[in-house]
């Protein structure tokens, strides 16, 4: 074997392994905020919350920038107009995400070029630099370690407001960090699941760690080893049979979900 057919399978191999790494940061990432967005209702929230990322793709592909910096941006501006407007109107977070969503799915729509639109929704293999590794892992972990750390408060403000403002807690600014949590999560997710479906691996293993947990750190627990078993075994059967990891990845969670409706939820 030549050097330089050695190098460039060294760099193949090292590119799949940051792509794996990756994606199980990613999964175990997505758990942990699952598990907070059930408890704050937004569940079902933080599926159209990824669509918001479309027209900063669909810009960054017509523009040829990195896609995932244009659907970074879109998230966040996403995040913070979805904060400001809550404040300012009282209107519920589910519900201004719902209008935000419709308006960025209409204009990503609109500005996605037809050819990339279905790698844009639906996610598909992609190459991985190190910064890019090094960034997403960092990302991640720093998710994990601000929801875990601050935790206790989190779910001061979820079950009691009041209580929470009374103790000092400023529950808009825990709001809007959770927002920034979630959106950074969908980006990480988008890699590999598309903005179509980036928002769902948030929903499925929470509802299915809330299913069965007994406790609330149970379900951070449940949610988070749900969320890793289906995408490592959505990326490994996606390898198998040769398509796009995203919807395998959703539907070995889907079937995690429905086996656990088939199990008596522990006393």
């Amino acid at each position: 074997m030549s050097t330089a057919t050695s190098i460039i399978t060294t760099m193949i191999t090292a590119n799949f392994a940051f792509y794996i790494i990756l994606a199980l940061v990613m999964a175990v990432t997505a758990g942990i905020v699952g598990a907070f967005a059930v408890m704050r209702r937004l569940s079902v929230a933080s599926d159209p919350m990824s669509h918001i990322a479309l027209p900063g793709l669909g810009l960054a592909l017509l523009f040829g920038v990195n896609p995932l910096l244009g659907a970074t941006a879109s998230l966040l501006v996403g995040a913070f107009i979805i904060w400001g407007l809550e404040n300012k109107t009282k209107i519920s977070t589910d519900a201004m995400i719902g209008v935000v969503f419709s308006l960025a799915l209409a204009i990503g729509a609109l500005i996605t070029p037809s050819e990339e639109i279905i790698n844009a929704l639906f996610g598909a293999y992609s190459q991985i630099s190190v910064a890019e590794f090094l960034v997403g892992i960092a990302v991640a972990l720093s998710i994990i370690f601000y929801l875990l750390r601050q935790k206790e408060k989190i779910i001061l403000s979820i079950l009691s407001p009041d209580l929470a403002k009374t103790s000092g807690l400023n529950n808009q600014l825990l709001n809007l960090y959770f927002l920034v949590a979630m959106v950074m999560t969908i980006m990480l997710g988008l890699r590999y699941l598309g903005a179509l479906l980036a928002g769902t691996l948030i929903i499925i293993p929470a509802v299915t760690a809330k299913n069965l947990a007994r406790s609330l750190s149970s379900m951070f627990t449940i949610s988070a080893v749900v969320s890793l078993v289906s995408v490592a075994s959505g990326l490994a059967l996606s390898e198998k049979i040769g398509v796009e990891p995203g919807p395998v990845i959703i539907c070995a969670a889907g079937l995690i979900f429905v086996a656990s409706l088939l199990i008596k939820k522990p006393e």
